[in-house]
C-alpha cells in the first residue's frame, strides 16, 4: 500500500488515486461484473397488472380525437351534403308510434369512414362502433348493431347517386374538377357466389319444382299437431328459408331466359360456346374472366375519372364481361351528372368497335383509344377505305405524337383508381347479391374515394 495514499471507498472495493489507470478500469470491470451476478440472484422487480382497481376517467368523446383526425373530416363533409333522401322512408315522425330511428347521417358517416379504412363488413363496423375510438366519436352514443347497418348500406341506390352528384357538384364549384378529359375503365369484380352454382336449364327447372314442394311441406308441418313443440319464430324462420331458396332459384331461371336471349340477338364476333348456365346463389352474376386468368362469378365495374384531378366522376355496375359497349352511356352519365359538355374520353382497346367510334362522335366527344391488332391486319392504324370518318379521325390521332402523349393519361388515372379501390377500400370483392346491391357498394367505395381526394385536394388551403 502506498503510504498516505487516499482511499475512495466504492462499495465493498478500494480504488487507490495513484494507480496506473490499467489497474483502476480492471478493478471498475471487476466490480460491475460482481453486481451483475448479485443482481441476477435476486427476484426482478415488476409493475404487475392490477384489474381489479377502480378508475375514474371523466372524459367525453369529442376529447377522444385530436382535431386533425380523418374521422372529423369525413363528419364535416357530411355535414356539407344534403342527405334529406336518406330520411325519406323514416316511419317514426311526429307522435305516430314507432321506435325512434338511427339518423341517417351518423350511418353514412360510419360507412364512409368504414369504406375510406377498408372495412366491408357490417359484422366488423359494429365491433369497431364499441371498441374504435374514431368510430366511437362518429356515433355519438348511438347503439350500432350489424343489421342496421347491413341493411342501410344496400337500401338506398338512388340516394347514394344523388349523393354522389353533390360531391362532384360541390368539387368543380370549388374549381377541384375541371372536367376536360376522362379516363374511363373496367374492372371485374368478384361476385358473391361460387362457381358451382352456375347450372343448365333442365338443372334449374328440377331445382325450382323440389324448392316449391319444399316450400309446401313446410306449410303443411307447422300446420300439423306433432308441430306444436317447435316456437313460431323457428316456424317462421324455416318457411322464410324456404321461400327464399324458391325465389332465388326462380331468378336463376329468369336470367337464364335473358342470356338465351341474349345468345340468340348476338351477330357475328366471338360466339358463346356450351349451353348457358346460371347461379342459383346470385343470378345476376355472370362468369368472367378475372385478371389472373380464371373464371370466377364477377361484375363489371365501370368507372370515369378526371385525369387532372384524379376524382372518379360516373360509375356503374354491369354483369356484361365486356367493354365495348360501355362508353357511350358513361359519357351520357357524366355528362348529365355534371351538367357540363365532355371534351376527351381516354379508353382502352376493349372498348373500340365502330359502332362505339361513330356513338361517340355523335356525341362530339374527341376519343383516344388503341386500335385493336387483328389477323391479317400488320398496321391496326392503316385507313382502309370501309372506314367512317370517325374512325379515320382515331386513326389519324393515335399515330400523331400527341395522341400519344395524351393518351399516356389513361394508366396513370384509371388503372391507379382501380387499384386504389381493390386495394385499400372494399371493392376487393361484393360481400352482398344482386346488381342492385352491389352498385350500393360501389358507389360507397366511389364516394370513400372521392371525399379522400377531397380531402387531399384542400389539404393546404
Amino acid at each position: 500500500m502506498v503510504a498516505g495514499a487516499e482511499v475512495v471507498e466504492m462499495g465493498q472495493a478500494a480504488l487507490f488515486v495513484g494507480e496506473p489507470d490499467e489497474v483502476l478500469e480492471e478493478r471498475r470491470r471487476a466490480l460491475h461484473e460482481q453486481r451483475r451476478v448479485q443482481a441476477q440472484s435476486q427476484a426482478p422487480r415488476l409493475v404487475e397488472p392490477d384489474r381489479k382497481q377502480i378508475e375514474l376517467r371523466p372524459q367525453d368523446l369529442d376529447a377522444l380525437l385530436p382535431l386533425s383526425h380523418r374521422a372529423r373530416s369525413v363528419w364535416a363533409v357530411v355535414e356539407r351534403l344534403d342527405v334529406r333522401r336518406f330520411y325519406e322512408p323514416i316511419k317514426a315522425r311526429g307522435s305516430q308510434a314507432g321506435r325512434p330511428c338511427t339518423d341517417p347521417k351518423v350511418l353514412v358517416a360510419l360507412w364512409l369512414y368504414a369504406t375510406c379504412d377498408g372495412v366491408g363488413s357490417a359484422h366488423e363496423v359494429e365491433r369497431l362502433c364499441k371498441e374504435h375510438d374514431a368510430y366511437r366519436w362518429i356515433c355519438g352514443g348511438v347503439p350500432m348493431n350489424y343489421h342496421t347497418l347491413s341493411d342501410f348500406r344496400s337500401a338506398h341506390m338512388e340516394a347514394l347517386d344523388e349523393l354522389l352528384t353533390q360531391l362532384i357538384a360541390v368539387l368543380m364549384q370549388e374549381g377541384l374538377v375541371v372536367l376536360k378529359r376522362v379516363a374511363q375503365d373496367g374492372t371485374r369484380v368478384r361476385a358473391s357466389a361460387g362457381a358451382g352454382s352456375f347450372r343448365r336449364r333442365q338443372r334449374l327447372e328440377d331445382f325450382v319444382t323440389a324448392a316449391r314442394e319444399q316450400v309446401e311441406a313446410v306449410k303443411t308441418q307447422a300446420n300439423e299437431a306433432i308441430d306444436t313443440q317447435r316456437s313460431a319464430r323457428r316456424k317462421a324462420a324455416q318457411h322464410r328459408a324456404a321461400s327464399d331458396r324458391a325465389e332465388r332459384v326462380q331468378r336463376a331461371l329468369e336470367e337464364l331466359e335473358r342470356i338465351e336471349q341474349q345468345r340468340d340477338a348476338m351477330t357475328g364476333g366471338h360466339q358463346p360456346k356450351g349451353e348457358p348456365r346460371a347461379s342459383t346463389t346470385d343470378p345476376e352474376a355472370r362468369k368472367m374472366k378475372m385478371g389472373d386468368g380464371g373464371f370466377r362469378p364477377a361484375y363489371n365495374a365501370q368507372l370515369a375519372t378526371d385525369t387532372e384531378s384524379r376524382v372518379i366522376v360516373g360509375a356503374a355496375l354491369t354483369a356484361e364481361g365486356t367493354d365495348y359497349a360501355q362508353s357511350a352511356p358513361m359519357i351520357e352519365q357524366v355528362e348529365k351528372r355534371t351538367g357540363k359538355k365532355l371534351d376527351e374520353v381516354l379508353l382502352d382497346g376493349g372498348y373500340v368497335s365502330k359502332e362505339a367510334v361513330d356513338t361517340i362522335s355523335e356525341h362530339s366527344v374527341t376519343m383516344y383509344a388503341p386500335l385493336p391488332e387483328r389477323k391479317g391486319t400488320p398496321d391496326p392504324l392503316a385507313i382502309k377505305p370501309q372506314d367512317s370518318a370517325a374512325m379515320r379521325a382515331l386513326k389519324e390521332r393515335m399515330g400523331s405524337d400527341a395522341g400519344k402523349a395524351i393518351y399516356k393519361e389513361r394508366a396513370a388515372t384509371a388503372e391507379t383508381v382501380n387499384a386504389d379501390l381493390k386495394t385499400w377500400r372494399s371493392l376487393d370483392r361484393f360481400l352482398v347479391r344482386g346488381t342492385r346491391k352491389a352498385t350500393c357498394v360501389l358507389l360507397w367505395n366511389v364516394l370513400a374515394y372521392n371525399t379522400l381526394r377531397w380531402l387531399a385536394l384542400t389539404a393546404g388551403s
